[in-house]
């Protein structure tokens, strides 16, 4: 952050030109009040969001417009013009043009953020279909973070207050979970989230849950084997230098909100997390990429293309998104040195011997 201008500067790409990623951002920055926080600099065209102004009546919403990120307004809205070129906007339809400005929109957006132009990233919501290609062979925002920034690994961390949960693997074919389910993984995993709730969120001796694969956690390996041979061989190894409990079965886990013990929670697979965490924290989840060196949240939804350009979108998760955003950076500017190596306030030899939180399983079915 410049020392000129001490509110962080916020990048917030579209997403989807026949989403309601735009009626989000207008409905959001509505509320100038952002402004005492963070200067917002949304990445599109001053045409899209014209367009969407007008489905959106009751709200007055100004902007300045630029074409060079040194010229940004701090007392503004700014609008940095990734195009020029007229595009054709039909809400609520899935095309091939949505898709193509998501991603210039987003490419640029991330180029903005490697190069420190801006301070954290605010993504709007894209379709994987018309966004995956032979230029953007990714599956999603997040593995396209984690190949741009040229890290080993990132997690992608759900978060609501202090209900987190993290996911062992994203995007992939259910069928395809259980490859995914290695020691190498989970601990990868484990780094990662542990790292972050010290640096981002400001906890000092973090305490991760993690679920099992199978129902019941295996049962002690009636059903399946994975909690026994791969699962708790890899939460033992994490315990050298973090505290890290489990597996546990998820349905009771979530059911009994057994979450609030803990500091994160890593699930198995991508249902597994999101469907609890989705029915938990309506309208207040963020979705934050773990591990990178940069700070990028977003909402915890997808395009809505049912609703696109008929007002009814609710900017709740958005606006938390971008709160969050703010908050990680300040949180990371404030972090001390000493807090950088977990394993000096928690030596392996008390890790080691810890117990697991006990947690009973009264599912008898």
């Amino acid at each position: 952050m410049n020392a000129q201008q001490q509110k962080p500067i916020i990048g917030i790409s579209i997403g989807d030109l026949n989403g309601i990623g735009a009626e989000l951002i207008i409905k959001t920055l509505n509320d100038h009040r952002l402004l005492e926080l963070c200067t917002p600099v949304i990445f599109a065209s001053n045409k899209v969001i014209n367009f969407y102004r007008k489905s959106v009546p009751d709200i007055n919403f100004s902007y300045q417009s630029i074409k060079e990120l040194n010229r940004v307004n701090f007392k503004q809205i700014n609008i940095f013009n990734c195009w020029e070129e007229e595009v054709g906007i039909t809400p609520g339809q899935l095309s091939d043009v949505g898709g193509k400005y998501a991603i210039k929109s987003l490419t640029v957006a991330v180029q903005a953020l490697k190069e420190n132009k801006i301070n954290g990233l605010v993504t709007a919501p894209i379709h994987k279909k018309n966004t995956h290609s032979n230029e953007f062979n990714y599956t999603g925002h997040t593995p396209y973070l984690k190949h741009i920034f040229g890290v080993q690994d990132v997690a992608m961390l759900m978060v609501a207050g202090n209900f987190r949960v993290g996911l062992l693997s994203e995007h992939i074919p259910v069928s395809e979970a259980a490859k995914y389910v290695t020691r190498e993984n989970i601990l990868s995993k484990l780094s990662i989230i542990n790292n972050s709730l010290i640096k981002d969120f400001g906890i000092d001796k973090p305490k991760v849950a993690v679920l099992g694969l199978n129902p019941h956690a295996g049962d002690e390996g009636l059903i399946g084997r994975e909690e026994e041979e791969i699962i708790k061989p890899a939460i033992k190894d994490a315990r050298h230098f973090m505290l890290a409990m489990g597996p546990y079965s998820a349905d009771g886990f979530f059911a009994r909100r057994h979450y609030d013990k803990f500091d994160a929670v890593l699930a198995m697979y991508h249902d597994q997390g999101l469907i609890p965490f989705k029915s938990l924290a309506i309208g207040e989840g963020v979705n934050y990429t773990a591990g990178l060196p940069a700070v990028r949240t977003s909402p915890d939804h997808g395009t809505a293309f049912d609703i696109a350009g008929k007002n009814k979108a609710d900017h709740s998760s958005f606006l938390t998104a971008i709160y969050e955003c703010i908050d990680i950076i300040n949180r990371r500017s404030g972090y001390v040195e000493s807090h950088r190596n977990p394993v000096k306030k928690v030596t392996p030899a008390i890790l080691a011997n810890v117990e697991d939180e006990k947690i009973e399983d009264t599912n008898n079915e």
